[in-house]
């Protein structure tokens, strides 16, 4: 059996190596709280926020002091957005899926349906226009944005059955979040939102048949290997998501120049590094779960993906032509950047992963 004990602790000391050394005690402190959609210590997003606190600190040379809320301590987990947003806590650390219900184009800086891998979602965000429209459209709400971790590629979910056809998917009661919901809607799924704790116990008690939450690493952290045997991949739903870090737009403003650079440097070192954790972490979590539970390990059959595929695309045109200008011009700038990059990786990065997968002779690790 996987010890979530042994799990946590190892993330605890992951986000203990991440930081840098301690800051000084500046004069003049300005002191935040950042509110954050995880329980403290999750192996992945919970361990981001606690770098990106310290970072900040550091970088500003104790300047900037912030403080952790974790889910639930001060604020619900998808309730961040709003006290933020309200100037009641100064930042969250969370992801934009959650707030679709505020406006349909803010997912996509998140994720997206057969969308951006990690490296893509980062050029479309720092080289592709993407900040800037990040930027207009959380300055509707009172926020200054920023992408702050990154999971890499998610999976496909955890099933308490096996699917074989979409037959499989009409009427499952299913957890996601963002686009990914609306297009397993689509293919008849009943889908539901929640936390993952709350996955973990709706898992074991039959209230949802099946749900994503990230990837092994903070999956295994959560327990769900121990209530839904099939893990499915892979994860179309979402090729990566980009954790974010949205700051109060006045107390962001009020700051110094240099306090302003500290959070985006803080924030772009997270984000790489995060990738980089769960590049490291994830294959050893799949390994260990393959080794030591009966876990069963599917390829979501290609007929689902199809589907899948072509509501997706069904909504990506429905969204291209929505009413509000700013969500129309958000997808169509994510639509040219993943045509762009589609047409470069088949040669690419798919054209040396697909070679990779070929036989032939290569050494294993001993």
């Amino acid at each position: 059996m996987l010890d979530k004990r042994a799990v946590l602790g190892a993330a605890a000391a992951l986000a203990a190596g991440l930081a840098f050394p301690k800051p000084a005690i500046a004069r003049g402190m300005i002191r935040w709280t950042m509110v954050t959609s995880w329980p403290r210590d999750l192996p992945g997003p919970g361990t981001a926020a606690q770098a990106l606190a310290h970072r900040i600190g550091v970088l500003s040379d104790g300047r900037l002091e912030i403080r952790i809320s974790a889910a639930g301590e001060l604020v619900p987990a998808a309730g961040v957005f709003d006290a933020v947003s309200e100037g009641t806590v100064e930042l969250y650390h969370s992801v934009s899926a959650y707030w679709g219900s505020k406006s349909k184009a803010i997912p996509l800086f998140c994720s997206q349906p057969m969308g951006l891998s990690a490296m893509e979602q980062t050029g479309w965000i720092r080289h592709g226009g993407g900040q800037e429209l990040y930027d207009e459209m959380y300055a509707r709400f009172g926020l200054k944005p920023f992408i702050a971790g990154n999971s890499g590629p998610q999976w496909f979910g955890w099933f308490r059955k096996e699917i074989g056809s979409l037959d499989d998917l009409r009427g499952l009661r299913f957890r996601t979040a963002g686009l990914n919901g609306e297009v397993f809607s689509r293919l008849g799924a009943a889908v539901q939102f929640m936390g993952g704790m709350d996955l973990f116990q709706a898992l074991r008690s039959g209230v949802v048949d099946a749900g994503e939450y990230v990837a092994p690493w903070t999956d295994i952290a959560l327990g769900l290997h121990q209530v839904a045997p099939f893990y499915y991949w892979p994860g179309v739903g979402e090729p990566s998501s980009a954790a974010e870090c949205a700051v109060n737009l006045d107390r962001y403003n009020a700051l110094s120049l240099d306090l302003k650079k500290v959070i985006a440097l803080a924030c772009q070192s997270v984000c790489d590094e995060s990738l980089n954790d769960y590049n490291k972490y994830n294959p050893r979590a799949l390994a260990q779960l393959a080794a030591t539970t009966s876990v069963e390990l599917r390829k979501v059959p290609d007929p689902i993906l199809i589907a899948y595929g072509n509501a997706a695309g069904n909504l990506m045109s429905e969204m291209r032509v929505d009413r509000d200008p700013l969500v129309a011009r958000i997808v169509e700038s994510f639509l040219a950047y993943r045509n762009q990059m589609v047409s470069y990786m088949r040669y690419a990065d798919s054209g040396v992963m697909n070679a990779r997968l070929l036989d032939y002779r290569y050494p294993a690790a001993r």
